[in-house]
C-alpha cells in the first residue's frame, strides 16, 4: 500500500512519540521495519521532502536498439517515402527479425539476442567452440600430411 509523505512523516512522528520499542510500534502498524528504516533515513538525509515518492532510474534495456540503428531506420524511412505505412510496417518487422534472430552481438559474445532470451547462450557458444577444436585438429593433420610429403 503506497503512502503519502503526510502519513509516512505522521507515522514517523508516532514512533519517535511512543514509549512501546520501535519493532513492537511497527509489527502494530503491520508495516515492515525496513520500510520505516527506509522512510527514516530519507526523512533524516532530505527532511519532509524525502518522503515523497520518487520516480525510480531507469534501467537500461538488454535488447534496446541502439540509437545509432534506430537512426538507420529512420533514415530509410524518410528516404523511401515511395513506400506505404503498411511496407514500412513490414520492412521494420523484417530488420527486428534480423537483429534479434540472425545479427550476432559482439557485446553478447557473438550470439543473438534471442539466445541470450530463450537461455541458449551457452550451447551456441559451446558447440562453436567444439567445431574450433574439429577445425583446428583437421587443419593441423592436413598441414602435417602436406609437409611429409
Amino acid at each position: 500500500m503506497r503512502r503519502t509523505a503526510s502519513e509516512k512523516m505522521e507515522i514517523i512522528r508516532l514512533v519517535e512519540g511512543t514509549d512501546l520499542p520501535v519493532k513492537t510500534t511497527l509489527r502494530q502498524m503491520e508495516i515492515p521495519r525496513s520500510t520505516f528504516y527506509g522512510w527514516y533515513e530519507r526523512f533524516l538525509a532530505e527532511g519532509f521532502d524525502g518522503l515523497h515518492d520518487k520516480k525510480p532510474a531507469p534501467r537500461p534495456r538488454w535488447n534496446a536498439i541502439p540509437k545509432s540503428v534506430q537512426d538507420e531506420v529512420l533514415d530509410l524511412a524518410l528516404a523511401r517515402t515511395e513506400l506505404s505505412p503498411r511496407e514500412l510496417e513490414a520492412a521494420l518487422r523484417d530488420f527486428v527479425a534480423y537483429y534479434n534472430h540472425q545479427r550476432y552481438h559482439e557485446s553478447l559474445d557473438n550470439v543473438t539476442p534471442a539466445d541470450v532470451y530463450f537461455g541458449r547462450q551457452y550451447a551456441v557458444i559451446s558447440e562453436r567452440a567444439k567445431i574450433k577444436r574439429r577445425t583446428m585438429h583437421r587443419r593441423k593433420r592436413e598441414y602435417l600430411a602436406g609437409k611429409a610429403a
